[in-house]
C-alpha cells in the first residue's frame, strides 16, 4: 500500500453487479466537470458496454473502509510507431469528501502497473483545460502534457453525417 493512503483503501475490477456503482460515480463526474448533459447511459446499456459480448473498457473501483470512493474507467488503445497497445485512462474520479487522501495516486499508480504488466509502451490520459487541481496533480506524478496535440472529435449527427458520405 501506498504511503500516505488509508490502510482500508481496496482497489478491485468492477464486475456486472457493480454497473448501478459505476453508473453512479460518471454521473457525479459528470455534474463535477459540468458536462451532465451529455450522460445518455443507462444501467443496461452501460452494463452491456463494459460486461457484454465486446467489452469496450474497463473499470477499477476504489472503495476505502468499505465506502465506495472513486473509480478509474480505461481500455487499449495502439501505437503505430511503437507498435504496441498503449492503455488509455478515459475517466478518473474520487468522490469529493474521499479526496486528498491518496486514492486518486493509487488508482493511477495501479494502473501503471497493469499497464507494465501488460506489455504496455505508455499509458495516456486527457484533462480538461480548466481542470489546473488536475493538471497540478498529474505533473506531480510525473506526467507531462502533450501540448503539441489537440484532440479531435466527431459525435452525435455529426458522427452519422460522416458515416454516410462516400
Amino acid at each position: 500500500m501506498d504511503q500516505g493512503v488509508s490502510q482500508g483503501l481496496v482497489i478491485r475490477q468492477a464486475g456486472r453487479e457493480d454497473v448501478p456503482d459505476v453508473l453512479c460515480l460518471i454521473r457525479e463526474l459528470a455534474e463535477y466537470e459540468r458536462l451532465s448533459h451529455l450522460v445518455t447511459t443507462d444501467e443496461a446499456g452501460l452494463a452491456e458496454a463494459l460486461f457484454g459480448a465486446h467489452p469496450g473498457a474497463e473499470v477499477l473501483l476504489a472503495h476505502e473502509d468499505g465506502a465506495l470512493a472513486g473509480f478509474a474507467v480505461y481500455c487499449h488503445n495502439f501505437s503505430t510507431f511503437l507498435g504496441r497497445r498503449g492503455l488509455w485512462l478515459e475517466d478518473l474520479y474520487v468522490r469529493p469528501h474521499c479526496r486528498r487522501r491518496g486514492i486518486g495516486r493509487a488508482l493511477l499508480v495501479h494502473l501503471a502497473r497493469l499497464a507494465v504488466e501488460r506489455g504496455c509502451g505508455r499509458f495516456e490520459w486527457a484533462a480538461l483545460d480548466w481542470n489546473t487541481p488536475a493538471w497540478d496533480f498529474y505533473r506531480a506524478l510525473g506526467a507531462t502534457a502533450m501540448e503539441e496535440w489537440t484532440t479531435f472529435r466527431v459525435t452525435g449527427q455529426a458522427l452519422q453525417q460522416l458515416a454516410r458520405k462516400s
